[in-house]
């Protein structure tokens, strides 16, 4: 079985040094780069499974990284950054982002949070190895579907791209219409209770779905609703 191949980006000499170390003694395959502008290049070349991603760099930093990864790709990316505004971690979610990690860390937490990641990864794909979709894979309502094993969703005939994570938690609130979940419960399950974010995170993806599904120009029967003060349903009329 081939080795996970993960890729370093930080311009900092000592943490690639640790986090080189730790995932080789893993079994990891690890390549590194510590120049922004040579971090798109880097991952076109060597494929990883994975990337740990600095957010302030030199020639191009984490979020423009992560913005041109996404147009073609949806590896898992983890962010790693010192700041500790809120705000720097929601545009990276809305970058696509699977996870956040702030500075200064353990390289085991870092480590964990790898394994974590990938093993969503893992799941989701194991999903999609079907060619053809089961009826509970495939929600559907009047010019609105979401196909979990295609990982595609349909609006007025129209695909819609969407992250992994976004389709998973539309998918999981159109599977149960007219239901309210807080944030918390659909963290535990989209994320799984080995997600290391902040109920901040279901906002933000929320806000990225609507965006992408909902018209206001357009009637539709079906909308997601905010209920104030508890969380989200997948309203139907």
């Amino acid at each position: 079985m081939a080795a996970v191949k993960v890729l370093l980006v930080d311009d900092d000499a000592s943490i690639i040094e640790v986090l080189k170390l730790y995932f080789e003694k893993e079994g990891y395959q690890v390549f590194t780069c510590m120049q922004g502008d040579k971090a798109v290049p880097t991952f076109e070349s060597c494929n990883p499974d994975i990337v740990i991603l600095d957010l302030m760099l030199p020639g191009m930093d984490g979020n423009d990284i992560c913005r041109e990864i996404r147009k073609t790709s949806d590896t898992p990316i983890i962010m790693l950054t010192a700041r500790t505004d809120t705000l720097d971690k929601i545009i990276g979610l809305e970058l696509g982002a699977d996870d956040y990690v702030p500075k200064p860390f353990e390289p085991k937490e870092v480590l964990a949070r790898v394994k974590a990641v990938l093993r969503r990864t893992e799941k989701r794909d194991s999903n999609t190895s079907s060619s053809q979709p089961q009826s509970q894979d495939v929600i559907t309502y009047p010019g609105f579907s979401v196909d979990k094993v295609r990982y595609v969703v349909t609006v007025d005939g129209k695909e819609i791209y969407m992250p992994p994570k976004e389709l998973e938690l539309l998918f999981f609130l159109a599977s149960n219409p007219n239901r309210v979940f807080t944030r918390e419960q659909l963290l535990e399950n989209v994320w799984g209770y080995d997600f290391y974010g902040e109920s901040r995170t279901v906002d933000v993806h929320i806000k990225r779905i609507r965006e992408k599904i909902e018209n206001p120009d357009r009637e539709d029967n079906w909308c997601i609703k905010t209920v104030w003060s508890k969380g989200y349903k997948f309203e139907t009329k």
